[in-house]
């Protein structure tokens, strides 16, 4: 195993072990040259030898420990922007976006996860037109870190199906809204140039009291070259907010990156379940049959309520592990 000691010291996670890794090469270096100078110690030198070489091997071995799970964090960060859209069916898509963000904020609040809002647009009916938010996982081992991970694949679009309240002749209606799930990692592999983007700001209408409504703290950062237009209106300050607004294009720009990349190897999929893709269609809540169904991997779950209400642990451990059921007519 070859170690970049200069490359461990930079990472706060090796830095020490690359600094007792540096001592033992100048022991082990310095055995060696009083071997050459004198064969007579060579019997104490062996021994010596030995123990430095079982102590690097001891040493090395926390290291690549520490790199496969620094490795595992970049691919799987404890960070995400999770964003809802209303698709087709107006006001009911509206709702129904608003009662995805709730079921994601139950399900977070179970895990033991952080939820902050930031961004919302709401409807006259007040659900969601469009919504942005913040989940991040607590900084301890287990289950509960793995983000991303566990909500990667709830991107794409998902489908409703129930007799709104507004309607009177009983007609089932389909509404849509879409979801998407961008990891904020550590490691960016590109850099933004300030000439790309257009930054707007203007009085937030949210949380945050009469001050935030007197100020210009919201913030509406453009991307010129991909037309990408990302909000921040919940923080405090303006300077809260631009940074806000600046994490999450810069992740969504990743995740162009990303794609792109991924394009390139149409075999490199996430298995059977999917592309990722925000247009792909991959559940039904269908409210008169109290069935909810992923299409990917064609699997129903029943008790809708308390599945609105967060309880969605086994959907999600179902799809990632990629249990195949049989799939109801819809």
């Amino acid at each position: 195993m070859t170690l970049d000691l200069e490359e461990l010291k930079k990472n706060h996670n090796t830095s020490y072990l690359a600094s007792v890794l540096e001592k033992l090469v100048r022991e082990e270096a310095e055995v060696r040259e009083m071997l050459d100078s004198d064969e007579t110690l060579h019997e104490m030198a062996a021994k010596e030898l030995k123990f430095i070489q079982e102590e690097k091997e001891r040493i090395e071995a926390q290291v690549e420990d520490i790199l496969n799970k620094d490795k595992e964090a970049e691919e799987f960060p404890n960070e995400i922007v999770l964003e809802v859209r209303a698709g087709a069916g107006g006001d009911e898509a509206s709702l129904f976006a608003w009662e995805l963000a709730h079921m994601y904020e139950k399900f977070a609040e179970i895990q033991g996860w952080q939820w902050k809002t930031n961004y919302e647009s709401k409807s006259d009916l007040n659900g969601y037109k469009e919504a942005s938010f913040e989940i991040k996982g607590p900084a301890k081992d287990g289950a509960s870190k793995n983000v991303y991970k566990m909500m990667r694949y709830e991107t794409g679009v998902h489908r409703v199906q129930r007799i709104p309240a507004t309607e009177k002749n009983g007609r089932v209606h389909t509404s849509t809204a879409s979801v998407a799930v961008l990891p904020i990692r550590k490691k960016v592999t590109f850099q933004i140039n300030p000439a790309d983007f257009d930054m707007e700001y203007s009085r937030s209408g949210g949380k945050g009291g009469q001050n935030v409504n007197k100020v210009e703290t919201a913030v509406r950062i453009i991307h010129i070259p991909t037309g990408l237009d990302v909000r921040s209106t919940n923080e405090r300050s303006q300077l809260a907010n631009r940074e806000k607004a600046m994490m999450i294009l810069t992740a969504k720009l990743q995740q162009l990156e990303e794609d792109k990349e991924a394009a390139k190897h149409a075999g490199i999929r996430k298995g059977q379940i999917g592309s990722g893709d925000r247009s792909e269609k991959i559940r039904t809540y269908n409210y008169s049959q109290d069935r909810v169904t992923d299409h990917r991997i064609k699997k129903s779950w029943h008790n809708l309520p308390k599945i609105m209400e967060g309880d969605i642990g086994d959907i999600i451990s179902d799809i990632e592990s990629g249990a195949v059921g049989d799939e109801e007519e819809e």
